[in-house]
């Protein structure tokens, strides 16, 4: 058992100044962890325990899907992140630096480099295929937008896992494995995940999956389709245009003196903002010098950088500086994309559908009305056709044209990722495959990160008094509070704390001499499923009091019924 009075890490009357989010206030006043610097915090015992009861049921999911458990290192060196590319790709968020011997290396954020390196050296013949490998590892991203407490830190550990097959198929049916794996893990954390579709980002790949906590106050925006079971993060999500009908008519200038803005020139103009076309302007890494970048795309609709981005396959996206802009012959403010001279012009799918827009003039203080694609302006530079490069939003139609779709935001808390052979291509991880031809292995993967679960637990169940733990990774089962200052009630409660624990249940007894308030506060703030408390009168009646932290009325039980209630409350 742990006594209250020997554990470490107190509890606060008051959240931290910077607590913005519910589970970073809970778990700094519960004393489950505590802020070091930005983005770094030391996880204390009471949150240790909620962590370890994380970990070992993810273990339990790991190796029920055949993964076998090693540990590779966080720091190293340089050239495997070289030879994938993404020691070029990624930013200042990756740690490079120089060891004693002045070779570069790199603080690890994620370890697809290692692994797969590590596998080239065992890997030769497809009759050990396949396999998955995972490991609870620590890594580290400069992250410059820490928040949330444990949520979005710089310093954190990973459960990530690799798979490892002979082709496409193979992965295909693993991947589902994985997916069902993580549904299960979720669920025994007390979370119903949302399950979308995302961006495969520095990972590279081709299909993956973000595992979300609904939340307000999530950083991702999720796009859902309830009547369709449609679901995907906003920045890659699909939907149907809806078009505005119309014959062309003639272009005709018109004067817009210091109205560059949507909002502006609709005022001025008297119409809508989907009969307007808008320009954004990027210049963008693709090539061995950055290429400017222009979007076309209807004025009542937001650019996707994403897929912008992922369309052009660029490294980098930046914002067109206004020499950028008037290099390829346009006026920054009031752009067009009739005379365009150079560069790339890419036209969103909402563009063809629409008739007779309003666009910048290329002149300073004019607009053009009755722009049509087509007929004034097409695509340029690679792209010969219009493509999808707007972000699904609340209110659109969903791309079968039936439904409308639905915005929520989200905090993710898995990913998985079909990976393909990029990284087993770049780091010669291949085999003999049974026709005697050589192959890369084709490879998966699936990430976790523990401390962001235990606060999204956190976010997703708790009240105005504190943390309602989850019964599975509770840091404790059973909270035993001493009531009152005589010998004989902390030797009752001492006594069943024992008893408990021999029949296999965590105790945390509060042995404190402070008065019965404080001590049913601070139980609230740590959120034990079962609380046992023994008082002068409940003693008297040789019961404890019985109340679980999830709600409902206090009840007297017999001592001797206390551990029979409690079995049955954890086999439920």
């Amino acid at each position: 058992m742990q006594l209250v009075s020997k554990l470490f890490g107190r509890t606060l009357r008051e959240a931290p100044n910077d607590a913005e989010m519910d589970c970073h206030i809970w778990l700094s006043r519960g004393g489950l962890i505590r802020r070091l610097a930005s983005g770094l915090y030391a996880v204390q015992p009471l949150g240790q325990r909620a962590i370890r009861k994380i970990e070992a049921l993810i273990r339990q999911e790991m190796e029920a899907i055949d993964g076998q458990e090693m540990s590779l290192p966080l720091v190293q060196p340089s050239e495997l992140w070289e030879k994938s590319g993404r020691y070029q790709l990624i930013g200042s968020e990756l740690v490079r630096f120089k060891d004693r011997s002045q070779h570069p290396m790199v603080l690890a954020m994620t370890h697809e480099e290692a692994v797969t390196q590590v596998a080239s050296e065992e890997l030769s013949s497809h009759r050990q295929l396949p396999f998955m490998l995972w490991q609870f590892q620590l890594k580290f991203r400069d992250e410059p937008r820490a928040r949330g407490g444990l949520i979005r830190v710089r310093e954190f550990t990973m459960k990530d896992a690799y798979s490892f097959h002979k082709d496409q198929d193979c992965l295909d049916e693993y991947y589902q494995r994985a997916y069902d794996a993580y549904v299960r893990i979720f669920r025994r954390c007390g979370i119903e995940p949302v399950i979308v579709q995302s961006d495969t980002g520095i990972m590279g790949g081709k299909v993956a999956h973000e595992f979300m906590l609904q939340s307000p106050m999530g950083e991702d925006n999720l796009i859902l389709c309830p009547e369709t079971g449609y679901s995907a993060n906003a920045e890659i999500a699909v939907f149907a245009r809806e078009g505005i009908p119309g014959e062309a008519l003639p272009t005709e200038s018109v004067p817009t003196p210091s109205k560059s803005s949507i909002e502006d020139v609709t005022k001025l103009l008297g119409i809508e903002a989907k009969n307007t076309l808008k320009m954004v302007m990027y210049g963008a890494e693709i090539g061995p010098k950055p290429e400017f970048v222009a979007v076309a795309i209807r004025g009542d609709l937001d650019v996707s950088e994403t897929k912008v981005k992922n369309a052009l396959k660029a490294r980098v996206l930046f914002a067109a500086t206004d020499d950028m802009i008037r290099e390829a012959g346009l006026v920054p403010g009031y752009a067009s994309p009739v005379g365009m001279k150079s560069g790339i012009l890419m036209v969103d799918l909402s563009v063809p559908v629409s008739a007779n827009l309003v666009a910048g003039g290329n002149e300073a203080g004019m607009h053009v009305r009755n722009v049509n694609f087509g007929r004034d302006f097409t695509c340029t530079g690679r792209f010969t056709e219009p493509v999808d490069v707007a972000q699904a939003a609340e209110g659109l139609l969903e791309i079968g044209g039936t439904h409308r779709l639905k915005a929520v935001r989200g905090i993710e808390i898995g990913n998985i990722f079909k990976l393909g052979t990029k990284f087993s291509e770049a780091l010669g991880c291949t085999f003999q495959a049974d026709d005697k031809s050589i192959k890369p292995a084709v490879m998966g993967c699936y990430g976790i990160g523990v401390g962001r679960l235990l606060a999204s637990v956190v976010e997703n169940s708790h009240d105005k008094d504190g943390i309602i733990w989850p019964k599975e990774i509770a840091p404790f089962q059973v909270h035993i509070v001493a009531l009152g200052r005589e010998p004989e009630i902390l030797e009752d409660c001492v006594a069943l704390a024992k008893e408990l624990e021999s029949a296999g249940f965590d105790c945390l007894l509060d042995d404190r001499d402070e008065r019965p308030g404080v001590k049913f506060k601070d139980s609230d703030l740590w959120g034990i499923p079962v609380r046992l408390a023994l008082g002068g009168k409940s003693r008297e009646q040789g019961c404890f009091e019985w109340k679980l932290r999830s709600g409902g009325a206090m009840e007297l039980f017999p001592k001797g019924e206390i551990l029979d209630r409690l079995k049955a409350f954890y086999q439920d």
